[in-house]
């Protein structure tokens, strides 16, 4: 079994792989304050619901927008699961031809959710992830990473509205259905402004990077929230919620192979 993890701002998200076949996919709160040993317990626990055990995890790979964290994880992984992790990072190979203009400045789950993308649907494309923040990144036709553009996620944006606005209910994103983009009372024209507000701004962009391009190009979302803009967003293509993971594993193996090659 190959363990992968996804440490993001928000949430830090692990998955089991079996061979090619995504077991167990598991989600819990990215916390800066928790040491080794608490994560470890955390992710002991998960495995014994799901009757797992740590000795089953035969390699790791993490990757990570939160550097205070690496050090703690990779302790965990060795301590608890016998594992050095592979870091994705500089030095590790993905197969991806970075031609930003600053490379070490694209971050690691935006690198990932390249090459699973490319692989999965081949390219020209333009790849959206929405988590903390919402990244739009463009794959060129030979299949390069050339750049896109990064906005404030729905989650810290919506919690910034009900922060400073004293009137307004914090409402749940999966309370948000509104029937019409008119609101009628301030829950349902709060609703309504979530919902085609970010929808509108992903339409936008994705057009804009089309018209730059002069390309008609696949669009893929993934992140916690990407099938719920994607009701109303009529420029994504495809959804797929375990694009970080399966990219993960993709480079995990990429990795391997080299290192059995030596």
């Amino acid at each position: 079994m190959i363990l992968v993890i996804d440490v993001g701002n928000t949430n830090l998200v692990i998955g089991a792989y079996v061979q090619d076949e995504l077991k167990h996919q598991w989600r819990i709160n990215t916390s800066r304050s928790r040491t080794a040993d608490e994560y470890a317990m955390l992710l002991l626990n998960l495995f014994s619901h799901a009757q797992m055990t740590a000795k089953q995890v035969e390699g790791v790979i993490i990757s990570s927008v939160v550097p205070q964290l690496m050090h703690i994880l990779s302790e965990m992984c060795e301590q608890y699961l016998g594992q050095d992790p592979l870091i994705v990072g500089p030095g590790i190979k993905t197969g991806l031809n970075i031609r930003y203009d600053h490379p070490k400045e694209v971050g690691a789950d935006r690198i990932v959710n390249a090459v699973a993308a490319i692989h999965l649907y081949g390219s020209p494309l333009i790849i959206i992830d929405f988590g903390t923040a919402t990244t739009f990144e463009y794959i060129d036709e030979s299949g390069a990473y050339i750049g896109g553009a990064i906005t404030p996620g729905i989650g810290i944006s919506t919690e910034a509205l009900f922060q400073h606005a004293a009137k307004l209910k914090r409402i749940e994103f999966d309370m948000v259905k509104p029937k019409n983009v008119i609101g009628t009372n301030s829950v349902s024209a709060v609703q309504s402004g979530i919902l085609y507000g970010f929808s509108g701004q992903v339409d936008g962009i994705v057009n804009r990077i089309r018209e730059e391009v002069n390309k008609e190009t696949k669009v893929v979302a993934t992140g916690g929230l990407a099938s719920f803009i994607a009701t109303k967003a009529k420029t994504i293509d495809i959804v797929n919620k375990e694009l970080t993971l399966y990219g993960l594993k993709l480079i995990y193996e990429m990795n391997r192979r080299d290192t059995h090659s030596e």
